[in-house]
């Protein structure tokens, strides 16, 4: 590796110092670094193109701006939890020159994880479009009140929900908000999308797992606020007769990953608080 970016969290006090340690480090083995902020787009989207590795300093909130910013290219990411959770994280702040020095050395494996687009369509246009890791999410606005939505999966119609919410998920998004929402948990080596209302009422409550070349549309009606989120960083106000179509990325997110391959089952019992039983 000859060009490393390296991401900090300027909301996380120990990130930037730590991100100059390792950028010194990293130069110190004759390798050139970028040493930036996750909020400073314009910035990171002159140097990406040239990585050979990003590094993210942050949470998981951080690696999903990450993942967003790096769909054009190919560049892994590598990250160092700095955050409350750090599902997407490879290593932990004091492991860091350990697990780093083995991506090095080429003694790592990449994981490539499912990542969608949807595009929001009104008046047969297609309005914007927006790419997620984690989940899309077409909810209801301050109102307490259900809106409808309607699935059409491989452009015929599946159900329609009367709900707060519906998720669409990644197997990535599967331990995040799905999870919380009563979704099934997926490794991350599946290529699934997984459906899930949020207090469904008087309509179907019960997850969906699809295929990941299944074409996803959801109409939107509503006589109040509604909204589209992508990944809780970008999102859109919605109005009733809105489609939405959500389906498979070209690119997979790319992480370098030193644990072996069953990390995840024992990274999601510690994070739920159950002790993982030894051989």
């Amino acid at each position: 590796m000859n060009y490393i970016g390296v991401l900090h969290q300027n909301r996380i006090p120990d990130s930037q110092p730590l991100a100059d340690e390792i950028s010194r480090w990293l130069e110190g083995k004759g390798i050139s670094t970028w040493v930036g902020s996750a909020w400073d787009e314009e910035d990171i989207e002159g140097h990406i193109s040239d990585f050979d590795l990003l590094i993210v300093l942050g949470g998981d909130g951080s690696t999903l701006r990450a993942a967003r910013l790096v769909t054009p290219y190919n560049a892994p990411i590598f990250g160092i939890n700095l955050g409350r959770v750090g599902f997407l994280s490879e290593a932990q702040p004091g492991e860091w020159k350990e697990k780093l020095t083995k991506v090095l050395a080429g003694e790592y494996w990449l994981e490539r994880r499912l990542r969608m687009e949807a595009f929001l369509k009104r008046d047969n246009q297609i309005i914007d479009s927006y790419t997620a890791l984690n989940e899309i999410v077409l909810g209801r606005g301050q109102q307490a009140r259900v809106i409808r939505l309607h699935l059409f999966v491989d452009g015929d119609l599946v159900t329609t929900y009367v709900s707060d919410a519906l998720i669409v998920a990644t197997p990535t998004g599967s331990t995040a908000y799905a999870m919380a929402a009563g979704g099934p948990l997926l490794p991350p080596q599946l290529q699934n999308f997984v459906v899930v209302p949020v207090a469904s009422h008087l309509s179907l409550d019960r997850p969906l797992v699809l295929h990941e070349n299944a074409e996803i549309e959801i109409r939107v009606e509503m006589d109040h606020e509604a909204n589209l989120t992508a990944d809780g960083q970008q999102g859109a106000a919605l109005e009733s007769g809105d489609w939405i179509t959500i389906q498979k990325h070209e690119r997979p997110c790319l992480f370098a990953r030193v644990e072996p391959s069953g990390y995840f089952y024992r990274r999601l019992m510690r994070k739920l608080g159950f002790s993982w039983p030894r051989r």
